[in-house]
């Protein structure tokens, strides 16, 4: 009686393996900015980066859900910004409360992201010209309101901008603890609900997910619609954090949040991926740019130039994880 023998595992086949190249990559520059820079490790300095990035963390929670159904948003960078107009003219020309001044915000959004999802499954359009159509629509729409900075003097706005809640003797922002709670809230329905399985299942074949009657136009819809939720509500915080409307705010942030979620382990391809990688994602993006801050002899062009670098390199990865996948 003969007996067969199957390979071990190897470590690429691991679904986490991804995942754990960005935490490996992100303890590495962490030690290497310890070992260099005094004071690099400090807790307040950590604290930094989530505060710092806490705009751009939410919107790639919302780009998380986009790419793992197979799809891209372009828009978010530019939704952002008219949220960010929208805000200072309601606030500084309406004069409405700050309050429902947010809560139209984010439904604008909302219905923003929702249409952009409507036209991409029932008119069969790539997602790629949908949200390049979106992106110039919305940034277009910010020099309908005013082609110059707004500035907010709003008492609450202003109040949310300055308040540091103590953390022993350190400090974070509300708007940091607001991006945590939702990617909290964001982790728990991507992978404890069916709607988060439809997602994977819709990213790993549209058709497949059809015949097992899943409802994919509803899921597509939902997914865009929160994906403009996710960039209003940076919009909030952004507005929180530079207290001014402009139609020049977050250029290229809808690029930095999908470095953010390829280098967090998600395939473009859709399908495969954690929303957790957003966060670890974005804390590489945001340790390369305090590094070369800490320096102070580089130019900030580097931080562009290196996250090129991580993106070629995860795509490699990618690409030979998707290859050996086929294989078996």
């Amino acid at each position: 009686m003969s007996t067969m023998s199957h390979p071990a595992p190897s470590i690429t086949s691991s679904s986490y393996f991804t995942s754990l190249i960005t935490l490996f990559l992100l303890v590495v520059l962490l030690g290497a900015g310890g070992a260099a820079y005094p004071g690099f490790l400090s807790l307040q300095v950590m604290f930094n980066l989530l505060i710092d990035n806490a705009f751009l963390l939410v919107i790639a929670v919302g780009m998380s859900f986009v790419i793992l159904s197979g799809g891209i948003d372009l828009s978010v960078g530019s939704v952002l910004a008219l949220t960010t107009m929208i805000c200072a003219y309601m606030l500084q020309t309406w004069h409405w409360n700050p309050v429902l001044v947010i809560v139209v915000s984010l439904a604008i959004g909302t219905v923003f992201g929702a249409a952009q999802g409507a036209l991409i499954h029932y008119f069969k359009l790539q997602p790629f010209i949908v949200t390049l159509a979106g992106m110039f629509l919305a940034r277009g729409l910010c020099y309908l309101i005013s082609i110059n900075s707004i500035t907010i003097d709003d008492p609450f706005f202003v109040a949310m901008s300055q308040t540091q809640l103590p953390i022993g003797d350190c400090f974070i922002s509300p708007g940091a603890l607001i991006a945590v709670a939702l990617l909290a809230v964001a982790i728990y329905v991507a992978h404890c609900t069916p709607f988060g399985r439809a997602i994977y299942a819709v990213g790993g074949n549209e058709q497949s997910a059809l015949m097992m009657g899943l409802r994919v136009a509803r899921t597509k819809v939902l997914i865009y619609a929160f994906s403009g939720f996710c960039a209003a509500l940076a919009g909030v915080l952004f507005s929180f954090y530079m207290l001014s409307g402009y139609g020049l705010h977050a250029q290229g942030t809808e690029l930095d949040a999908i470095a953010a979620v390829v280098i967090g382990g998600t395939l473009l391809s859709g399908g495969y991926g954690y929303v957790a990688g957003a966060l670890t994602g974005v804390l590489v993006l945001g340790s390369i740019q305090t590094l070369i801050a800490f320096d102070g002899t580089l130019s900030s062009w580097w931080t562009k130039i290196v996250i090129g670098g991580l993106l070629f390199i995860f795509c490699v990865v990618q690409r030979v994880m998707t290859m050996r996948g086929n294989k078996k």
